[in-house]
């Protein structure tokens, strides 16, 4: 089972290099479509960009260019969304687009996938994966990334849940309309409680994965997602935020098997094979302990030609044609 396994991986692997020029952007479209029809989903007041075609020209545009242009495409179509509902609604949300924004490309400018994935892992109900996906491809520093797709999705949760209150013409300055909304997205506790423990467990995670132990990605996964867990519910206790607990105990489980999946074609060593090595130079004494990767060469494939019972009868009787006009001779 093992051996097909890593067979099929790496069938995989060879495919992505041999293809790459054309595996990236059609990822990058898969990454901007998925993305842009979960907020139409989740939102859809405009119907100008509600419909497939918009979702498909934008998407296509996202796949030619930078990765990051996909995150501004995202912003857009919620700001937009809002838009219908109030211009304060809207306005919310482009200031704290730019603060995450600004956070973002100050601290983690490549993480566009996770600040990505991170709200799709919560439709998926396996939001627990994200910060353990963040510590193992990531650093201490892709916590922020983790966060800011954290508010992302409360942002738009508390906005669709909340669209017809938000939209009402009841006589209310802008100013208590703004505070109304900022009060009920980043006064949720849910939300404060599952930013600082994805953050921790982002970093534990990192920190682990880096120990020069065996299988210290395993040690990783497991030990971050019961991390996550324990902040949880410790956090639930304090603030009463009314968590379900079988959901975060399946979700995490959930996670988990995510990222053995990712540990399985990023990161699968053979420990059995395990060897150390020292050596010397003018300077220093070296320890070296080598691990090598768990890989199987695919099989080639062979082209067995096979010759039709018709042209084996039509060689045997040229075959005889010919040596009975030899005979003849």
């Amino acid at each position: 089972m093992m051996t097909s396994l890593l067979v099929v991986r790496e069938y995989i692997r060879n495919f992505y290099v041999k293809y790459e020029e054309y595996a990236v952007p059609v990822l990058k479209f898969l990454l901007a479509l998925i993305s842009l029809l979960m907020i139409n989903a989740q939102l859809g007041y405009m119907n100008q960009i509600d419909g497939g075609a918009a979702v498909l020209i934008v998407a296509l545009v996202c796949s030619f260019m930078p990765k990051n242009f996909t995150l501004f495409a995202a912003a857009g179509f919620v700001t937009l969304h809002l838009y219908e509902v109030s211009l304060e609604c809207a306005g919310v949300a482009l200031v704290v687009f730019l603060l995450l924004f600004l956070l973002y490309f100050r601290f983690t400018p490549k993480g566009t996938l996770l600040v990505l994935l991170t709200p799709l892992l919560f439709v998926l109900r396996i939001p627990y994966a994200a910060p353990i996906l963040a510590g193992l491809l990531g650093n201490p520093l892709s916590a922020v990334t983790v966060v800011c797709g954290v508010i992302v999705y409360y942002l738009v949760t508390y906005m669709s849940m909340n669209a017809s209150l938000l939209s009402s013409t009841a006589a209310e300055s802008m100013l208590a309309r703004i505070r109304e909304i900022l009060d009920g997205v980043f006064g949720n506790r849910e939300m404060l409680i599952i930013a600082a423990a994805f953050a921790v467990t982002t970093i534990l995670v990192y920190l682990v994965r880096r120990l020069s132990v065996d299988y210290s990605w395993t040690i990783a996964i497991v030990s971050g997602a019961l991390l996550d867990i324990v902040v949880i519910l410790v956090g639930d206790l304090i603030y009463d935020a009314d968590f379900s607990i079988p959901g975060v105990l399946l979700g995490s489980i959930g996670g988990i098997f995510v990222t053995f999946v990712l540990q399985f074609f990023r990161f699968n060593l053979d420990y059995s094979r395990t060897e150390k090595v020292q050596f010397e130079d003018d300077e220093y004494y070296y320890y070296v302990k080598a691990v090598p990767k768990m890989a199987v060469s695919t099989p080639e494939k062979k082209v067995k030609k096979i010759t039709t019972q018709r042209n084996n009868r039509r060689v045997r009787h040229t075959n005889t044609r010919d040596a009975a006009h030899r005979q003849r001779e």
